[in-house]
């Protein structure tokens, strides 16, 4: 297994508010763990959020008591968003901060644990491209309802509203899935910086063209950016 990891604060932006985990070695009851979590908030707030969730949840699974990787993720990020929401209570600059989370643990079974709230995606990719990861955002939801066309979500102006985060809102729970992972094939964490800026195709031609991981992440890093870098581009390449 041969895993790369990069965070940039792209083209636009004066600031990162994306937060990467990458550790190719056990994390607690958890074989690996790769996280990517882009922040949302004004002034410095987002940054907080996103790098306060991460570093706590993975503290808690490190500590975690619970018998299952699913057990585990859930009660971690269920704490770290009640810690979040009482670290910003009472404090004006940090109402409305929180984070998306996507993570992924490569089970002993042969088969990837996938988790995720918000917008930051995971995607599978061997002789296609596949997004695993649902979207927890307003276009996509549109998408979902037949509303909106999948290639118009690309460019609506709401597309960055999202439905669903860690935050200090309330509690949220994440969408899971699992998924089975062959030698050869890809896995893609990625803030929306990134798939925002790169096409799926070109996603894969990138993995098509280049055998380094490291490589092809410095490649995707540099066509975001190439392609306007919008926002602050965060990935997680992991090949099998």
């Amino acid at each position: 297994m041969n895993t790369c990891a990069a965070t940039d604060i792209g083209a636009k932006r004066t600031s990162n508010q994306d937060f990467y985990f990458c550790s190719d070695t056990p994390v607690g009851i958890l074989p690996n763990l790769y996280i990517v979590a882009d922040g949302m908030g004004g002034h410095n707030a987002g940054d907080i959020a996103s790098r306060f969730c991460v570093e706590r949840f993975t503290e808690l699974v490190e500590k975690s008591r619970e018998r299952t990787p699913i057990q585990a993720i859930e009660m971690a990020l269920k704490t770290t968003n009640e810690e979040l929401i009482a670290k910003a209570n009472g404090q004006k600059d940090f109402e409305g901060m929180g984070t998306t989370f996507v993570l992924a643990t490569l089970l002993d079974d042969g088969s990837a644990l996938i988790a995720n709230i918000g917008d930051s995606r995971l995607y599978l990719i061997n002789d296609g491209i596949r997004q695993i990861t649902q979207d927890h955002s307003l276009v996509a939801e549109m998408v979902r309802n037949g509303e909106l066309k999948k290639e118009e979500a690309r460019y609506h102006p709401n597309k960055n509203v999202v439905l669903r985060a860690l935050s200090t809102q309330n509690v949220v729970s994440p969408d899971f899935y699992r998924v089975k992972v062959h030698p050869g094939d890809y896995l893609l964490l990625c803030s929306d910086g990134l798939s925002d800026m790169i096409e799926e195709v070109e996603m894969q031609k990138l993995v098509n063209e280049y055998e380094d991981v490291e490589d092809i992440t410095r490649k995707m890093v540099a066509l975001a950016n190439e392609n306007g870098g919008k926002d602050n581009i965060t990935l997680i390449l992991i090949r099998m």
